[in-house]
C-alpha cells in the first residue's frame, strides 16, 4: 500500500509540473497546440540533459539511494532524518539534503518529461482523424523510448552508478531529443492538407550521416570520460602527462561491463586505463571537428535568402563546435569547473538538435561537391 501511495504522490508532482508549461501554452498565440506541446517537449528535455549533467557533476546521482522515491517517500522533506543520519555518518558522502534534492528535482523533470508525452500520445489519438495515424504510432514510439529511459535511470541507482548504464542513460536522452526535434519539426498540419509546399533540400544527406555518426561516437567517449571521473587523468594541454602519445591500456580502459572505479577484475582501476579514456576523447574530438565543422560550412554555403533558416542553424552549429572546443579544453586547464563541464554537455545535446534540425534541407539526391552558391 506505502509502495502504490508513493507513486501516487508521485504521479500528482509530475501532473503539477507538467500543468505549468500547459497553462504557459494556452496563453500562447501562433502555432496551434500540438506543435506548440512538441517544440516545448523539446525544449524540457533539452533542460532534462543539462539537470542530469548537473547531477552527475555535483556528485548527486545517489543522494536519494533508493528509486523511485527517496528512502520510500516522495520528496526530502518526508525523509529528512534518514538523510540527516547518513550525512552525519558520512560529511562527503552521497547522501546529503542538497544532494538529494538536486537528484529528487531530476527525478520530477524526468516524471514531467513523461507526462507530457503522454498529452502529446493522447493529442495525436484525437488528431487521427485529421492527420493519419503517423503522428500518433510515432508518439507511442516516443513514449516507449522515454519509458526506457526510466529504466536506466532506475538502474543508474540500483548499480551504483555504473559508468556503462549512465553513459547509456545520456546517450538515450539524447536520442530522445533528437526524436522529438524530428517529431516537432515535422509539420504535421500541413501534410494533412490538400497544399503541398515544395521544399528546396541542398544539402547532401552524405555529410549529415557521417557527422551525425562522428558526434555520437564523441559523446559516448565523452560520457565515458565523465562516468569514470577521466577528466583529470590527463592534467595538462595538448600533451597528455607531458606527452603527445601518453602509455595506454585500451582493454582495461574500454571494459565496458564493470563497477564504478573498478576493472574486469574487480580492482581499482589504473590511472593509465583513465589517461587512455581521456584521450581517446581528446583524440577523436579532432575528427568530430572535422567532420562536423565541414557539414556546418557546407550548409552556410549552401544557405541563400531562400534558407535564411539552414544558413541560421549553420551558423549555430559552427559556434557550438568552437564553444565545445573551448569548454573541453577549459575543463583541463581549470580543474574541471563546474560551468565549463555544464556548458560541455549541453553543447553536446545542442549539437544533436543543430544536426536534426539540418536535416530539414537535406537530400539523398543532393550532390555532394560543394560550391559557394547565391541562389537555387
Amino acid at each position: 500500500m506505502s509502495s502504490l501511495w508513493l507513486l501516487i504522490e508521485l504521479a500528482a508532482i509530475a501532473i503539477v509540473f507538467a500543468g505549468l508549461p500547459l497553462i504557459y501554452l494556452w496563453t500562447r498565440p501562433g502555432y496551434n497546440f500540438f506543435q506548440k506541446l512538441n517544440w516545448v517537449l523539446v525544449f524540457m528535455t533539452f533542460d532534462l540533459i543539462v539537470f542530469g549533467a548537473f547531477t552527475r557533476l555535483t556528485d548527486s546521482g545517489l543522494g536519494c539511494p533508493d528509486w523511485p522515491g527517496c528512502y520510500g517517500t516522495s520528496n526530502p522533506w518526508h525523509a529528512i532524518g534518514e538523510i540527516q543520519l547518513a550525512e552525519a555518518n558520512m560529511p562527503t558522502g552521497p547522501v546529503t539534503v542538497i544532494k538529494a534534492w538536486i537528484e529528487m528535482i531530476h527525478r520530477y523533470l524526468a516524471m514531467t518529461v513523461g507526462a507530457l508525452i503522454l498529452i502529446q500520445v493522447g493529442l495525436a489519438w484525437s488528431k487521427i482523424k485529421s492527420l493519419g495515424k503517423k503522428p500518433f504510432l510515432v508518439s507511442l514510439g516516443l513514449l516507449l523510448l522515454v519509458c526506457i529511459q526510466g529504466a536506466f535511470g532506475a538502474w543508474t541507482v540500483t548499480l551504483k552508478l555504473q559508468p556503462i548504464i549512465v553513459s547509456i542513460h545520456l546517450m538515450l536522452a539524447l536520442v530522445l531529443l533528437a526524436c522529438l526535434t524530428a517529431y516537432a519539426q515535422q509539420e504535421w498540419e500541413d501534410q494533412s492538407s490538400s497544399v503541398r509546399r515544395f521544399q528546396i533540400k541542398p544539402l547532401p544527406a552524405k555529410l549529415l550521416v557521417i557527422a551525425s555518426v562522428t558526434l555520437a561516437i564523441q559523446i559516448f567517449l565523452g560520457a565515458w570520460v565523465s562516468t569514470n571521473y577521466a577528466v583529470l587523468a590527463c592534467p595538462d594541454f595538448p600533451s597528455c602527462m607531458g606527452t603527445l602519445w601518453p602509455e595506454t591500456a585500451w582493454q582495461e580502459g574500454f571494459t565496458l561491463w564493470r563497477a564504478l572505479g573498478l576493472n574486469a577484475q574487480g580492482e581499482s582501476i589504473s590511472p593509465v586505463a583513465l589517461q587512455t579514456i581521456h584521450w581517446a576523447h581528446r583524440v577523436f574530438a579532432l575528427i568530430a571537428l572535422a567532420a562536423i565543422g565541414f557539414l556546418g560550412v557546407s550548409a552556410l554555403q549552401l544557405s541563400n535568402a531562400a534558407l535564411l533558416g539552414m544558413g541560421r542553424i549553420a551558423k549555430l552549429l559552427l559556434a557550438l563546435l568552437i564553444l565545445q572546443a573551448l569548454t573541453g579544453i577549459s575543463n583541463v586547464v581549470f580543474q574541471w569547473p563546474l560551468l565549463a563541464a555544464l556548458m560541455h554537455t549541453a553543447g553536446s545535446a545542442a549539437l544533436v538538435f543543430c544536426l536534426v534540425r539540418l536535416a530539414h534541407w537535406s537530400s539523398w539526391s543532393a550532390p555532394i561537391h560543394i560550391k559557394m552558391v547565391k541562389s537555387l
